[in-house]
């Protein structure tokens, strides 16, 4: 087969000054498909990469765009014209608004609000947190991660802590490695909770369902969960229940998966369901009821000990009274500590 050739400026075929690589297809291939041909001609690009080209209508067979399938007759001439992937910008820096708890030179304490993806993936590309961080904070292009030490579920809300220097970074990597990080949650679930308890059981992946996580997995890692009754409350005869929640560690996908294994589901988890009543088609609420509400830590400079309290999104203030609590049911620590940290003058 002929080598892929890039055009020059005195090419015929140069279009718009947009690069591209032909290909000549001689007589021997026919018969063969096109994805598989251009798969073993362009060895710099993976087989799904060129596919998706294809399919984008970035790949051209005699001037016509064509499917993966199609069979080559031979003779014919190939355009390919590389695109850029959603990964390529999965670093960019986005003008997402953030909210912004504390900050200084060492870190910066974000309230994240459910709905954004904390780190660049497949299907979340751009639109994460990361993003956000690197317009705000562009020093930290210079750091793994965007200085990102932990995370929290897209749907999740709360306290989360980003680093702003290498040091702090792994200052604050050690701390959640020694498990001295105090993370606490509110957690709505369905069912009759006792008053306090603590889960221990592995985390990890489900092994009938590759995009869940899985409690007491033989291949999981050893994971704690604390919690302790907050308020009962009830909607439509079902019982609910307010858990203040403690992580000890922090796997995928925890709090949820170890409720559910006690079946004690969160209210409106659409993937961890066991033992969910039939009534929570009636509940308009549609992600986790889950919210980081208190972050402690110890200043990666300084060594001081640090806690900060955020109460929850008005999606979860307004669940309250629905299944019958108020806000006097909240940690009342993290009502009086907030408009604390929210007065300036302190």
């Amino acid at each position: 087969m002929a080598l892929p050739q890039t055009p020059d400026s005195n090419s015929v075929d140069y279009i718009d000054e947009e690069d591209f690589i032909s290909l000549e297809i001689p007589m021997e291939m026919a018969g063969e498909r096109l994805d598989k041909v251009l798969a073993g001609s362009l060895p710099d690009y993976s087989r799904n990469r060129l596919k998706t080209w294809i399919e984008a209508g970035a790949v051209m067979v005699d001037g016509k765009v064509t499917k993966a399938r199609y069979l080559l007759r031979g003779g014919e001439s190939i355009k390919v014209f590389p695109q850029e992937m959603p990964e390529q910008f999965a670093f960019s820096p986005e003008n997402i608004p953030l909210d912004v708890v504390f900050e200084d030179d060492s870190m910066i304490v974000i309230n994240k609000p459910s709905g954004l993806v904390v780190h660049p993936a497949a299907g979340n590309w751009s639109g994460t947190l990361l993003n956000g961080l690197l317009f705000h904070y562009p020093e930290l292009k210079a750091l793994p991660r965007a200085g990102i030490v932990h995370r929290l579920d897209k749907d999740t809300s709360g306290l989360m802590v980003v680093a702003r220097t290498a040091q702090a970074q792994t200052a604050l990597v050690r701390q959640l490695q020694d498990r001295t990080v105090g993370r606490r949650y509110l957690a709505w679930v369905w069912g009759d909770a006792p008053s306090q308890g603590k889960v221990l059981a592995t985390v990890g992946r489900d092994q009938r369902d590759r995009l869940k996580m899985a409690a007491g997995s033989p291949h999981g890692k050893p994971a704690a969960t604390v919690f302790r009754h907050l308020a009962k409350g009830a909607f439509q005869e079902s019982s609910v229940a307010l858990l203040e929640c403690r992580l000890e560690t922090g796997r995928t996908h925890q709090i949820r998966v170890h409720l559910e294994s006690l079946s004690f589901p969160l209210l409106g988890d659409p993937v961890y369901r066991k033992k969910t009543p039939g009534v929570a088609k009636s509940l308009p609420f549609e992600r986790q009821a889950l919210h980081a509400f208190a972050l402690s830590l110890q200043h990666p400079v300084t060594q001081e000990l640090h806690t900060w309290f955020r109460l929850p999104p008005a999606d979860l203030m307004e669940l309250l009274p629905r299944v019958g609590m108020t806000q006097a049911n909240l940690p009342q620590e993290a009502v009086v500590l907030q408009s604390i940290q929210n007065d300036p003058a302190t």
